[in-house]
């Protein structure tokens, strides 16, 4: 995006972008929640500009809720739903759009002022340009998924659309790091390890997809397929796990729950090698964060245990453990593919140095 050589570093510029990153992980915790509840599909028009505030009155509400009575979803699993209980989940989906659109006004307003008063070097435009192209696909990715929760026999969203809205947001949180990255972090800090640099790459790859099978997990509550642990319902390799073929890896809830749990642990003993190989190397900036990823892995796969055994005690339209871990579990995530990111930006290679 922006050449490191002769930089001016923008710490306001990059201040901003540190705090869109933050309020774009509110926001995918916002989805981890909807999710959770069940919120998703209470509010079935997609308004861009309009509606920011919720209904004010028992008329507005009553008008809402009769629009949700038309979904399938209330239809065969929420028809016992009261107006409070409508009001509950409708809140959760209202909050997340909001939050959103508090998003394009703090990423808009900012940029334009920066702009004006000239705060922008050139090379800084372009990426921030994508950047907003990116929230924009991001929201229309969206209203897809949960208008394919809204159409034909469907009563929630298809898991393999929240997968990709969940795979964007994150492409959009990543991205916007960067950014602020190199807007913040001197040439100086970097370490330039060749090595280091594919080995992370390949740690990336593979935890993406991994990112990929969770949302798959979220999205067929697959959790609760396979509570036991370490085995999956009894085997360490369920039987007829592929008997359906590779369409088996994006809907069957046993063979994503295998993916899923044995990528983890591929993922942590590949973290464990690379923190070895990293604690070899000294450099003061790097010395100070190089551990921050295997903390993360390795809290990341106990929660990723905790969520599995208390899946058995979901309750439908209740906040429980489950919900609590599964929420951390993402949060914790995110923050690994972060610290992830920041490790690939400080051994990334440079043309103009030679890689260790």
């Amino acid at each position: 995006m922006i050449k490191d050589e002769g930089h001016n570093y923008n710490k306001a510029v990059g201040i901003w972008l540190f705090i869109g990153v933050g309020m774009l992980i509110v926001q995918v915790l916002l989805g981890g929640i909807t999710r959770l509840t069940g919120s998703g599909l209470s509010i079935t028009e997609w308004n861009v500009v309009t509606k920011l505030l919720p209904p004010l009155n028992e008329r507005q509400w009553i008008a809402e809720f009769e629009k949700y009575q038309h979904t399938n979803q209330f239809r065969y699993l929420n028809f016992e739903f009261t107006l409070s209980n409508f009001k509950f989940i409708f809140f959760w989906e209202w909050f997340h759009r909001l939050w959103g659109k508090l998003i394009g006004f703090a990423f808009l307003i900012p940029f334009i002022i920066f702009l004006v008063k000239r705060r922008l070097k050139p090379d800084m435009v372009k990426p921030l340009i994508i950047l907003f192209l990116l929230g924009g696909l991001q929201a229309v990715v969206g209203w897809v998924m949960v208008k394919s929760g809204l159409t034909g026999d469907a009563v929630y969203v298809a898991p393999t659309q929240l997968a990709i809205h969940f795979f964007l947001a994150l492409t959009l949180v990543c991205y916007t790091f960067w950014f602020a990255l190199q807007l913040s972090i001197t040439a100086e800090k970097k370490l330039h390890n060749s090595s280091l640099n594919k080995f992370t790459c390949l740690i990336l790859v593979l935890l993406g997809i991994q990112l990929m099978f969770g949302s798959l997990m979220a999205g067929h509550k697959a959790a609760s397929a396979a509570y036991t642990w370490p085995d999956i319902n009894g085997s360490l390799v369920p039987p007829d796990m592929f008997a359906g073929g590779l369409i088996n890896f994006i809907s069957n809830k046993i063979t994503i729950h295998f993916v899923h749990r044995n990528l983890g642990y591929f993922i942590f003993i590949l973290i464990l090698i690379w923190t070895v190989k990293a604690y070899r190397i000294r450099l003061p900036f790097f010395n100070k964060v190089k551990w921050i990823p295997m903390l993360l892995v390795l809290l990341q796969v106990m929660l990723g245990i905790l969520s599995v055994v208390t899946s058995i005690q979901i309750i439908p339209n209740h906040w429980g453990r489950f919900e609590w871990f599964a929420q951390f579990h993402q949060l914790v995530a995110m923050f690994l593919l972060l610290s992830l990111v920041l490790m690939l930006f400080l051994v990334r290679n440079s043309a103009k140095q030679t890689a260790s």
